[in-house]
């Protein structure tokens, strides 16, 4: 009798220890996920590059700020497209920092004759309210807009770039308006499967708010697709890449990246440096 209550007092608190931490994980995701900072540590300015401050008006009476980078007129011939016209990046920064930590993909981005777009989604950087799966979407698209719109860019000029979280929201958006290309790079699959990748003993599809479900939505998108990741990823699975690039739709191609998640010296790389390349001008992928 008495190994039988020890016993059952062991399941209760093994049962009682597991939806304690199941009510943790549901109750702290948001920290788990965004990761901002407020501080803006530097500018394009201090890179040499001539930019534009931007405030956007979202929903609920809040704003984002953003950055607008023109390309210096001495890079505008590298690659020209057929018009003339330099196209133009939205660029969708991943879960940590701020824009202020991506001058090393502006400076990438604007060298190869592109205008880049990089802003910060609510709750990071300079724009007010809070991060959120709704939220990112809405902030991305508000850009979009703002491009199209105020600086008259056309859909056909237009490339969405996503790295790692910021993948998912260029999908997301490359799935529901007219884009010249998307850029996919170190991104995942879904939420679902990074949190059972994280947590493989709790049902974190039940417990997730935010699905990001990349997997589902990059087969809608109707452009042409660079994925792009690096087999020494030490956050995101070289295989989740594999799996966006093997949904997508034609045409499309597949980089593979070196370093660690966070390492950018493939940005140096000439393979990369052409498939990016290829993508803002309409060459053939």
């Amino acid at each position: 009798m008495k190994l039988l209550s020890t016993f059952l007092v062991v399941v209760i608190i093994a049962v009682g220890g597991f939806v304690a931490f199941g009510l943790y994980l549901y109750l702290s995701q948001d920290r788990m996920v965004f990761f901002p900072t407020r501080d803006l540590e530097a500018s394009p300015g201090d890179i040499g590059l001539g930019f534009q401050e931007v405030r956007i008006d979202v929903t609920n009476g809040e704003s984002i700020h953003a950055w607008y980078i023109p390309a210096p007129s001495d890079s505008r011939a590298i690659g020209q497209s057929g018009d003339g016209g330099a196209p133009t990046v939205l660029f969708c920064h991943g879960n940590g920092g701020n824009i202020s930590h991506r001058l090393e993909t502006i400076e990438c981005l604007t060298a190869l004759g592109a205008n880049v777009m990089l802003f910060d989604y609510r709750g990071y950087g300079r724009s007010g309210g809070a991060p959120s799966e709704t939220n990112m979407y809405a902030d991305a698209a508000a850009c979009y807009r703002w491009l199209t719109g105020s600086q008259g860019v056309r859909s056909d000029q237009m490339v969405l770039f996503g790295r790692s979280l910021g993948g998912a929201v260029a999908i997301e958006l490359a799935s529901r308006v007219d884009c010249a290309g998307l850029i996919v790079e170190s991104s995942f699959t879904s939420a679902k499967e990074m949190g059972q990748l994280m947590f493989p003993y709790f049902p974190t599809g039940l417990l997730l708010r935010h699905e990001f479900n990349s997997i589902q939505k990059i087969g809608q998108v109707n452009c042409p697709v660079l994925v792009t990741h690096s087999p020494s990823d030490d956050l995101v699975p070289f295989a989740m890449g594999q799996r966006l690039y093997a949904k997508s739709a034609e045409p499309k191609r597949f980089i593979e990246l070196k370093g660690g998640h966070n390492e950018r010296d493939y940005m140096s790389d000439g393979a990369y440096i052409e498939a990016v390349r290829a993508i803002l001008y309409g060459n053939p992928l």
